[in-house]
């Protein structure tokens, strides 16, 4: 499988395990600039700017860890855009959310980062 469709297939489980725990998804796939956001979610009135990381089982380092400084800027750039975009006042913040699959691409685990930068 390829890296495109093992992301995709990363973000359905994220969505899935998000709403499984009370968040309301907002939208997905929000594109400005240079930047993407995931998954942008919403519990208890804070708006989250979520970043899905897929690995497969065994890699050697995080999922988190692919997320990296410029990462970072460019969703918290995209995240503006659409917090002025849709006059947000709620808080915001930043998550991770990593998945890793299996050589069959079978979820092995989930793991949600809250506040993650």
């Amino acid at each position: 499988m390829n890296t495109k469709l093992k992301g995709a297939m990363g973000e359905q489980f994220a969505a899935r395990h998000l709403r499984e725990k009370g968040y309301n998804i907002c939208s997905a796939n929000y594109s400005y600039g240079t930047g993407e956001i995931d998954i942008i979610a919403e519990k208890k009135k804070v708006i989250c700017f979520v970043e899905v990381k897929t690995r497969t089982q065994g890699g050697m380092y995080a999922p988190a860890d692919a997320v990296d400084y410029k990462k970072q800027e460019n969703i918290k750039s995209s995240a503006a855009a659409y917090i002025n975009s849709f006059s947000i006042k709620n808080k915001t913040r930043y998550d991770i959310v990593e998945v890793i699959l299996s050589d069959n691409n079978d979820l092995v685990s989930i793991n949600h980062i809250e506040d993650a930068f």
